[in-house]
């Protein structure tokens, strides 16, 4: 190939048309994606390791939390689990642009199963400490750096770009289905066999993947082209993010939310322990219902007509004042409901979010996008952990779950005004017979070159 011809494939690849969704898929088509058999395979592979990673992280955060007695150290997990992404997250995207997203997920597997089958050996030999789990979670950070944005990839090869959207909430139900299982397993394994047993699980799970990848037939995915190496391709990606708008602000609004709704663990543990008093069981049931709820959501997510950032913003306001109301729940119940639908509206903001992006980048970039994408959202939660855990400490877990949700309906806020500013949209009151109500309006305003009062306004129009 010469190098115009490349130049040429890689300008089409930039240009490529993004698919639209002109009406709403019948049910029928919910499970449009498991049609494809490598998605099969590679789906069923997902749902036995998510349950078996549920199960590891339940099993981690509580060996820290026994370890230690500190809820602030498991935020420090949280951290060392999230801050290579902070630091070289962007360096995954462009990995995951140069090599094949197959390989690369064998690998990053590979050595995911090595690090938990480490862990394993230190748990069941009972020389296990705080700071072993610190360093393994973040070697494995290193791992996520490239398995992420290669992942995201990859389902677009898989499915090719038609079922992109419907595969992205079959993959948030088959992890949310994993997650529901894990926690739920992983708190009666604790209490039955102790935690070793929960990261030799994982350690097996992660060579599944690996099996499973290496049986798909490869004629059938639709190979992205590499991106050759050349100098900028950082900043590449980072321009093409801030000049549109569609990325820009979900990936301001996912920042909030990663940092302060994505701090679970640390929260939970918190009710678990300090609030309800229910242990590790108790601990693992609290996840499974934040599971249930998130499946549910990633469901429903199928149904949607399309995306869009107003639905973004949107939909991290509901996680926002849902959250919030977690923090005045006046009993488990309550409690136990309201974050079942702090769950399911997690997984609405974030598989909306994901689309959004995805389907707003094309695909010679998309890595590198993605990457972005990542790094904010598992940097958020590398810095929202400790800060979370320091919150709760300090202040009590109530006011932990109240902030966890106001900082994102604020964010929401202050970006649905910077919208309507650069829409020249505002609110107004109308009258609908007696009863008067908010509208959104749009218009142009003339003014008076002299005066500035507006002489003329376009006719409204409610959004």
């Amino acid at each position: 190939m010469t190098a115009s011809s490349a130049t040429s494939s890689a300008d089409t690849l930039l240009t490529a048309p993004v698919p639209v969704v002109d009406r709403r898929p019948p049910w029928r088509e919910t499970f449009a994606s498991l049609r494809v058999p490598n998605y099969r395979l590679y789906a069923g592979a997902q749902v036995i390791a998510t349950t078996a990673l549920g199960m590891q992280r339940v099993a981690q955060d509580w060996l820290v939390l026994e370890l230690s007695g500190s809820v602030a150290a498991v935020g420090v997990t949280v951290a060392m689990q999230f801050a290579p992404m902070l630091i070289f997250g962007l360096l995954g995207g462009v990995i995951a642009d140069r090599y094949s997203k197959r390989m690369l997920l064998m690998l990053t597997q590979s050595t995911a199963a090595a690090l938990a089958a480490v862990l394993a050996v230190l748990i069941l030999t009972g020389s296990v400490q705080v700071w072993h789990i610190w360093a393994l979670a973040f070697i494995g950070g290193f791992v996520t750096v490239v398995d992420n944005p290669a992942r995201q990839v990859f389902v677009n090869e898989i499915v090719g770009p038609k079922l992109l959207r419907n595969a992205i909430s079959l993959n948030s139900s088959t992890f949310q289905l994993g997650a529901l299982i894990g926690p739920a397993v992983g708190g009666l394994a604790i209490s039955a066999v102790g935690s070793g047993w929960a990261f030799a699980i994982n350690s097996a799970a992660c060579l599944i993947v690996v099996s499973a990848l290496g049986m798909m037939n490869t004629k059938s995915l639709l190979h992205t082209p590499m991106t050759p190496r050349g100098k900028g391709q950082l900043a590449e990606g980072l321009r093409y993010a801030a000049h549109k708008p569609a990325i820009l602000f979900t990936i301001i609004v996912l920042g909030a939310v990663a940092m302060f709704a994505y701090t679970m663990p640390v929260l939970l543990a918190a009710y678990a322990n300090d609030v309800y008093k229910v242990g590790s069981a108790g601990y693992g049931f609290f996840n499974a219902l934040v599971a249930i709820g998130a499946l549910t959501g990633a469901v429903l997510s199928t149904r949607r007509l399309g995306v869009s950032v107003r639905l973004v913003i949107a939909g991290a306001a509901v996680l926002g004042v849902v959250q919030a109301s977690a923090a005045l729940s006046p009993d488990i119940v309550v409690f136990g409901l309201l974050i079942a639908c702090s769950g399911a509206a997690s997984l609405l903001f974030l598989t909306s979010a994901n689309s959004l992006v995805q389907m707003s980048t094309n695909l010679g970039i998309r890595g590198r996008v993605m990457a972005l994408y990542i790094l904010v959202q598992l940097g958020g939660q590398a810095i929202g952990g400790p800060v979370m855990g320091w919150i709760v400490e300090r202040f009590g877990p109530g006011w932990g779950f109240a902030v966890s949700g106001l900082v994102p309906l604020a964010t929401s806020l202050v970006l649905a005004v910077l919208m309507m500013r650069r829409a020249d949209l505002r609110i107004t009151v109308r009258r609908q017979g007696r009863m008067p109500r908010l509208a959104i309006v749009t218009g142009e305003r003339q003014r008076d070159p002299s005066s500035g009062t507006v002489v003329h306004e376009g006719a409204p129009g409610d959004l």
